[in-house]
Formats: C-alpha cells, sequence, structure tokens
C-alpha cells in the first residue's frame, strides 16, 4: 500500500544541473582530455580473424624501432590461473573474436605506434568460428573453449554452454490444461551497441616506486582499480583511479579493455601512457548486448487469467562466459502473478567480443518475448491490453518468478493510469497501429560510501564515488538540502577518486540515486547528530534533549529553557570552538533496491512501399518511487524509449559468415536522431519505495524494456501479421510484406 503523501522541500524540485555549464562551454574533463608531461601514445594489434591459434608473434621490428618505450603481448601478463577478463584484455593461445587484442606498444607518438603495430609479425592456425547460438549449440559445432564444462561440472563433456539458469512453480503441464487460448512463439534479436559518444579512453602513470594513477572514462572506479589488480597481480594499494566524466556508458562502461594495458606499458617504459580506442575498435573489440533467441509459450483462460507460461531463451555471452541470461530470466514473467511456469536460459558462447552490460542487461530481449505474446493473447481474448495485464498484474506481495514476494510495487498504479491517460484514451488514426508494453528490471543496491563536510560559512561539500551519469550529482545534493534542511544551492556535490572516498560500487543497475542517495542521507544524519551534539553543549543540555527541525537545532517539546534556535550555519560558524570541523560519514550495503515497472504505448505508421516505420507517437508511464528530480527521471524515460525505438527498428550488429562486423560506425550503425522520433510523453507515478528514507526506487534501467515489444505490437497491429525478429528495419518489413502477399 502507497504511504501517505509526504511534503518536501527540496526533493520533487528541477533545479538546474550543477556539472551542465561546464559540459555546454567544453570545460568538462572526459577520458581523452587528461595529458601528463613525457606522456607516450598506446596502441593495440587486433587479430584479423574471428578464431584462431596462435602459432607465434615477432615482435623485434617494433621493439627495434626508434621511438618505441615498450612492446607487450600476454606474456608480459601474471602467467598463473589467468582469468577470463585477463584473456579478454589480451588474447593468448587463441584468438576469439575479429578485433580480438592481441600486443600494444607505448611509443613517442600515434603515428610511431601505427607504424610499430603494423611491424609484428603474427602466424596464425585459423580455425572455424561459430557465429551465432544455434551454430554452437549443434551437436558437431567447435568449441569456442576446449576446456569449458558447463557450469564448471568437470563431469561433463567440453560444450559451449557456459551455464545454464532454472526457475519454475507449480505444474505447467496441467496450467496449460486449464488454457482456451494459447501463444507458441520463437523471436530472434541480435546483438546492439549501447550508443555512447565518448569512446574508451585511458592514462596510466606507474612511478618508480610501483604505484598506478589511472585517470579514465569508467562508471566505476572501484571496479577499474580492482580489475587492474586482478589482471596484473598488483596490490590494491598500490593503484589509484581517477574517474573522469562520462560521454555515455549505459553499461559499455563497466568493463575495462584498455586499463591494464596501458598500466603495463607504462611500468615497462617508466613513463604515461595514454590510450584512447577509436570508434572501429569501439564496435569490433568491446562488449556489446546478447544477441538472443526466445521462445514462449502462454496460455489464458477465456477470463484473461494466464494459467501457464514457459520460456527458453540462449544469449550469447562472446567469446567469454558471462551473458546477462539470469537477468533475462528474472524478468521474462517478473510483471505477472502466475502460478504455473517453467523458465530456462543458457549462456551460450560464440566467436564475437563478449558482451556487456546495456540499460536492464538481458531484459528488453526476454520480454519482448513475453509482452509479443500476451499481445497475441490479448487479441484472441478480444481484450484490450492494459485490461489483461491489470488482470494478472503483480501487486504488493505477489511471488517474484525470481523467489522474494514483492514489496510495495507500482504495476498496477502504472496501468491504470496509462488506461486514463489521454493519449490512450484518444484512440489512433486510421492506418495507424498502437503497441502496448509493459517494462520491468528488479534494480540493486550493493556498496556505497559518501562523506559530507561543513565549511566554517555553512557550505556543504558531498564526497562520493559514484560517477555522474544520470544526474545524480543534483540528486545527492536534493537529498542532502532536505535531509539537512538548507538551501540546494549551498551544497556541491563531488565525485572522488579511489583514494578520496570509501568504496562504491559501480553505477549501474539503478542502483545509484537508491544507494549511495541512502548513503547520502546517513551521512547528512551523522552531521546531525553531531550538530544536536554542539547544540546540547551550548545549552548545557543532554543531547537526546534536542531536536533538528528543517535546519535548526531546537530544544525538545517539555525542555525547561529558554534558548533561540541555533542555525546549521550558526552551528558551522561555531564548530571550530564546539569541537572541530562538522563532518559526516557512512557506507552501506543497501538493501531493498524495490522494484521499478513501467507501460509504455506506441504509435506507429508503415510505409509499405518503402518499409519504413514510423513512430508517430510514444507515451511512458513509470513508477519511479519518489522522483528526486523530476526532469532526470523524465529524462531517463525519454532516452531509454529513444534507445529501445532504435534497437527495435534499425539497430544490429551484422557479421560476415567469416565474423567479421561490417557496420562497424555510426555512418552503417543507424542509431534515431532527433528526426526519427517524436517527442516522447512522460507521466511519474510515485509509489514510495519502503527501502529508503525518500522512496526512492532506480529509474534507469527500466526505460528501455517495453519500447521493443511496444513497438513490435504497434507494427503488427499495422500490418495484420507479427515481425518475430528484431530489428524491423526497412528490409526485414518488405521480406515480410513479400511473404504475407
Amino acid at each position: 500500500m502507497a504511504e501517505a503523501v509526504r511534503e518536501f522541500t527540496a526533493i520533487g524540485t528541477r533545479p538546474i544541473r550543477p556539472d551542465g555549464v561546464e559540459k555546454v562551454t567544453g570545460k568538462a574533463n572526459f577520458g581523452a582530455d587528461f595529458s601528463l608531461p613525457g606522456m607516450l601514445y598506446g596502441k593495440v594489434l587486433r587479430s584479423p580473424y574471428a578464431h584462431a591459434r596462435v602459432k607465434g608473434i615477432d615482435l623485434s621490428e617494433a621493439k627495434a624501432m626508434e621511438g618505441v618505450f615498450s612492446v607487450i603481448t600476454s606474456a608480459d601478463f601474471p602467467k598463473e590461473n589467468p582469468s577470463d577478463m585477463s584473456c579478454n584484455i589480451l588474447a593468448r593461445e587463441k584468438v576469439l573474436y575479429h578485433g580480438h587484442a592481441l600486443a600494444a606498444v607505448a611509443a613517442r607518438s600515434q603515428s610511431i605506434a601505427e607504424e610499430a603495430i603494423n611491424s609484428i609479425k603474427v602466424e596464425y592456425e585459423v580455425l572455424q568460428p561459430v557465429l551465432s547460438a544455434d551454430a554452437a549449440l549443434a551437436e558437431d559445432a567447435p568449441l569456442v573453449d576446449e576446456n569449458l564444462r558447463t557450469n564448471g561440472d568437470e563431469s561433463f563433456m567440453p560444450s559451449n554452454v557456459a551455464a545454464t539458469v532454472h526457475y519454475e512453480r507449480g505444474d505447467v503441464d496441467k496450467g496449460f490444461e486449464k488454457a482456451d487460448y494459447i501463444v507458441e512463439e520463437e523471436y530472434r534479436i541480435p546483438s546492439a551497441h549501447q550508443g555512447y559518444i565518448e569512446p574508451h579512453a585511458c592514462v596510466a602513470d606507474v612511478n618508480e616506486k610501483g604505484r598506478a594513477s589511472v585517470w579514465c572514462c569508467t562508471q566505476g572506479a572501484f571496479e577499474v582499480r580492482n580489475y587492474i589488480s586482478e589482471v596484473l597481480q598488483k596490490k590494491i594499494s598500490d593503484i589509484k583511479v581517477t574517474p573522469s566524466e562520462i560521454g555515455g556508458g549505459f553499461g559499455g562502461k563497466t568493463v575495462v579493455y584498455v586499463e591494464p594495458v596501458a598500466v603495463r606499458l607504462s611500468e615497462l617504459a617508466g613513463r604515461p601512457v595514454k590510450m584512447v580506442m577509436n570508434r572501429e575498435e569501439v564496435f569490433r573489440a568491446t562488449g556489446p548486448c546478447s544477441a538472443t533467441v526466445c521462445r514462449v509459450k502462454v496460455g489464458a483462460n477465456k477470463d484473461g487469467i494466464i494459467t501457464a507460461a514457459k520460456a527458453w531463451m540462449a544469449y550469447e555471452a562472446g567469446a567469454f562466459p558471462g551473458s546477462p541470461v539470469t537477468p533475462g530470466c528474472m524478468s521474462i514473467f517478473a510483471p505477472y502473478d502466475l502460478k504455473n511456469f517453467v523458465i530456462d536460459g543458457l549462456d551460450v558462447l560464440v566467436n564475437k567480443p563478449k558482451v556487456a552490460a546495456y540499460r536492464a542487461p538481458g531484459a528488453p530481449q526476454s520480454m519482448h518475448a513475453m509482452e509479443s505474446a500476451v499481445d497475441e493473447l490479448a487479441r484472441k481474448l478480444n481484450m484490450d491490453p492494459i485490461d489483461l495485464r491489470l488482470k494478472n498484474a503483480a501487486d504488493e506481495g505477489t511471488e517474484a518468478p525470481y523467489g522474494p514476494k514483492y514489496p510495495a510495487i507500482g504495476l498496477v498504479e502504472c496501468l491504470k493510469a496509462a488506461k486514463v491517460h489521454p493519449n490512450y484514451v484518444n484512440k489512433p488514426a486510421k492506418d495507424v497501429g498502437r503497441g502496448v508494453a509493459v517494462g520491468f528490471w528488479f534494480n540493486i543496491g550493493m556498496q556505497s560510501s559518501a562523506e559530507i563536510w561543513v565549511a566554517p560559512n555553512g557550505a556543504v561539500t558531498i564526497m562520493e564515488g559514484s560517477p555522474d551519469i544520470g544526474g545524480s550529482r543534483a540528486s545527492m545534493c536534493l537529498m542532502a538540502a532536505e535531509t539537512l534542511g538548507i538551501p540546494y544551492d549551498s551544497i556541491n556535490a563531488v565525485i572522488g577518486d579511489t583514494e578520496s572516498t570509501g568504496f562504491c560500487n559501480l553505477t549501474g543497475g539503478s542502483r545509484t540515486t537508491f544507494a549511495t542517495g541512502l548513503a547520502v542521507v546517513r551521512a547528512c544524519e551523522d552531521v546531525i547528530a553531531e550538530c544536536k551534539r554542539r547544540a546540547a553543549m551550548t545549552w548545557d543540555l543532554d543531547t537526546e534533549q534536542v531536536d533538528w527541525e528543517n535546519g535548526f537545532a531546537v530544544p525538545r517539546p517539555g525542555v525547561n529553557i529558554e534558548a533561540e534556535p541555533l542555525s546549521f550555519a550558526e552551528l558551522a560558524k561555531t564548530a571550530g570552538r564546539t569541537g572541530g570541523p562538522l563532518v559526516g560519514r557512512a557506507s552501506v550495503n543497501a538493501q531493498g533496491a524495490g522494484a521499478c515497472f513501467s507501460v509504455n504505448w506506441t504509435d506507429v505508421t508503415v510505409d509499405r512501399d518503402t518499409g519504413k516505420v514510423d513512430v508517430q507517437a510514444f507515451t511512458a508511464v513509470q513508477d519511479a518511487g519518489r522522483a528526486i528530480h523530476p526532469s532526470y527521471v523524465e529524462g531517463q524515460m525519454q532516452g531509454g524509449a529513444v534507445q529501445g525505438i532504435g534497437w527495435a527498428l534499425n539497430e544490429e550488429y551484422i557479421y560476415d559468415d567469416n565474423g567479421v562486423l561490417e557496420n562497424a560506425s555510426f555512418l552503417d550503425y543507424r542509431i534515431p536522431v532527433a528526426s526519427d522520433v517524436p517527442m516522447i510523453d512522460c507521466q511519474i507515478v510515485e509509489v514510495p519505495n519502503p527501502s529508503h528514507p525518500y522512496g526512492v526506487r532506480g529509474v534507469g534501467e527500466t526505460p528501455i524494456v517495453a519500447p521493443l515489444a511496444a513497438t513490435a505490437n504497434a507494427v503488427r497491429e499495422v500490418l495484420g501479421f507479427r515481425i518475430n525478429d528484431l530489428p524491423m528495419s526497412p528490409p526485414r518489413v518488405l521480406e515480410a510484406l513479400d511473404n504475407a502477399s
């Protein structure tokens, strides 16, 4: 049950973003903006084959070249028990995808580094690549990794299946027996790029004592520090990572590619090394999201109650284990209160780059399948698609398919809000198709730290370690202002390096405003406790006799004392005489992040001559728990919608038969531009998360989930038949029209 509405003074307002001026004027420092005196330039040699055994590498010419200071291969990394991450950063016995890094050089100039890379001679034994989940699962499939056994079980034969996932409840067979209508379909989605504008970049400087300082664009400085430590087997205390501003991440910058290489090159050269990927390298050698195959069977009775559901899905992991098949399995049936279901998922190796996260990793693919099937059920039942979802919607107390019972969630509220929204009530024009879908992400908490420093004039600095992608600086300041009872403008948030603040997990999974925000609130409460102690000292009272109200220390009601309230600014000004500077700190392992649900609908037209799909209107309704900064929430909703529309209509990695990516640029890999999409209308629903003092639930992942199915369902409405495979690009639409005729 939603709590009564609380009144706030800072939370829910829309201040201008604190980093906006620096970014629009070009003063903000991004990954490639860092430079150091005497800096060298690093370049990487990449494999021209998708699958090959490395028979030998001749580095002699590169090492002898004037202006080259260091040359490395995987032989220069620790040799004992190399991790998958290490083998992905620099290949060892085999190259496992086209673009796999094999060697690196550091030179006085980029041109010398390029020349040195081109001088390296490699002898390959070319092997047959495995380029799809279907091919990888075939009985006679070549093995990407001859030592891989499913789930690490040594009793199994080597396989391309790294892991399996299974969830089930009830009796699926009996559930289908009760169904009056059944939909059973297969859906395919190729890999897609996160679309971040800034390529991966870093500068590494290792001093004579072996201490490494790294500046890089990343979603998690502490993760980069830990990865460097793991790959190079260096002590964590010998590594300092400073995050830059980040020109987009969306999950793609939760991984390291060049940072350990730059550190090792710097260590050997004795000089700083800068490495910046070009756009082609980003496409060919970093992680996209998983390509997937999803098979779904869903049954419902004539009243519209879903009686059973079954799903099988295969997620491409790339060349190393670790696809988001588990979140995909967790998400596929999450919006529904199902009594009978079975979910099976496979993590499948193929000869492509190891996948990385992309907003709500795994959920858009699996939920596209389910939401498309639910749309077909609604058609069979002749029922409004929102009404069908309301009949089966998960609510507070519903047991999620992956185990726990949901606390307060906002799916029902979102569906009800959508049903009466003017954009839904007003029916689309002739030849315009409308599609509805539900989105979900379970959200995560994890570890965060924050410190609060109070200056003598009452100005507050928040020091925390979560790189700001979605506007977290403003959100932290708003929560601090609300907690302390002071003006937003008197607070500044700083993103610290790994030696300036306590441990913070990465910015991702929609955790930052929830978890780091919780740490900020707790650190502010620490400051308030100290303010109350200082006021009690001033008034000669016990601390328990002092309250904090709207930025003032006041005697608790009933305390027999005549005293004027002491403001936050006054307490800060006198702090030097009452015990020293006011400081607060907190570290949390945040629990109860709270699932986030959305409802999207899309109106589209289809040009039957060209196959082009045009999105005429798009509306997103989403539960934010509590919108700390509503403009940022709306921005997340709009950005996710645009990315989802792009994924549904155009975006895909296209590989040739040799495993070479054919569209490795933003010229050939087409993301939406402003003229491709309408204004995204947003409605925020607020069902407070009971696990956060301000009701926060993360909002960044969910917006990308529903647009795929909503767009597909709209196209199905226009055409009169469904295109199961994405993207619904003009050639695919024309092919479908030809087949249908």
